[in-house]
């Protein structure tokens, strides 16, 4: 039994979507914190930031602070690309030996 109360394949299947939302709970704060770095690095105040990435301030702050809850991975990749650089988005098969997840490469 897991956490959820679930058993047998149900209990599999939890643990799996935990693992994914845990994952995408990572993809997002590595995003971020790219988007911090090259804000940072350019020297933008938060409403300069705003401006350029078409988001309001308080959307900047909450992603300054990783306060990400709201945030999808799609505002931070379009984020990114305001900021010049390219995203890439790829999948593959996760093989036998193991699971399936959400995982950014910089």
């Amino acid at each position: 039994m897991n956490s959820k109360g679930a058993t047998g394949p149900l209990a599999s299947a939890s643990a799996e979507a935990d693992d994914i939302t845990a994952s995408i709970a990572l993809a997002r704060m590595i995003l971020a914190k790219k988007v911090n770095d090259l804000v940072a690095g350019r020297g933008l105040t938060q409403m300069a930031a705003a401006e350029l990435l078409g988001m309001p301030q308080s959307k900047i702050s909450a992603i300054q602070n990783y306060k990400l809850k709201g945030i999808s991975l799609e505002r931070l990749m379009q984020a990114l690309a305001a900021l010049g650089q390219h995203v890439q988005i790829a999948d593959k098969p996760s093989g036998a030996k193991r699971k399936a997840r959400v995982y950014v490469v910089t």
